[in-house]
């Protein structure tokens, strides 16, 4: 494969033995390029600014600038970068949160080199990783009822279109195998995709799907 056309992925950690380890995990990997690393939250957003990566590979806890506060100028100035969290907080809430986010993958540290590059290779083909891990934090949150009715009093009305397409989206169907069964361009499924984030106020597909979830508008 041609050097342009390689998965360009940055590392974002405070622990260099660490940026060291995924570095050589992923050295032989096919389809990668390692474009470059960031010590802390100030300077992956200086390094965001002269190289922009396909995936970035970040932890939560760094110095200068946490993760936290990371993703959401991330969102905001690089939507198109995939943002895997690669961490050792398993909190569900953290987990969930990172999600709603923009997150397209969340990872503990103590995951295996296989299903890091496993992640990237899906975030960069379908958008998101779901593993047990994300599955089991948006299940759980899911149960809190009375918290849902909180904050979701009135569900949005959807037409039958966006309904399915919204339920296509849930079973990881891709927007070309969407397109042919809905009958509409990969063009158009684009846009309702973007219009029902817009109606739900979700920021990314994850969110639009736990919004669908949460009201139970998919199955």
């Amino acid at each position: 494969m041609a050097t342009e056309n390689l998965i360009k992925v940055a590392i974002a950690d405070d622990h260099k033995i660490f940026r060291d380890g995924i570095k050589m995990a992923l050295k032989d990997r096919a389809y990668l390029k390692i474009l470059w690393e960031a010590e802390d939250g100030k300077d992956l957003m200086h390094k965001l600014k002269l190289k922009i990566p396909d995936v970035l590979l970040m932890d939560l806890r760094m110095p200068e600038m946490d993760g936290v506060n990371a993703i959401s100028l991330i969102r905001k100035e690089y939507e198109e970068v995939k943002i895997i969290v690669l961490t050792m907080y398993d909190d569900q809430e953290m987990i969930t949160k990172m999600m709603e986010m923009g997150a397209n993958a969340y990872l503990t540290k103590t995951s295996d080199p296989e299903e890091i590059y496993n992640a990237i290779l899906t975030c960069m083909n379908d958008d998101f990783y779901f593993n047990d891990l994300v599955n089991k934090a948006v299940l759980l949150k899911l149960q809190h009822k009375k918290q849902v009715r909180q904050f979701y009093p009135n569900p949005i009305k959807f037409s039958e279109k966006e309904l399915k397409i919204l339920q296509l989206i849930a079973e990881d169907k891709t927007t070309e195998e969407i397109s042919k069964e809905v009958f509409l361009s990969p063009r158009t499924v684009e846009t309702i995709r973007q219009n029902m984030k817009t109606k739900a106020n979700a920021k990314t597909i994850a969110g639009l799907i736990m919004y669908a979830m949460r009201n139970k508008l998919i199955n």
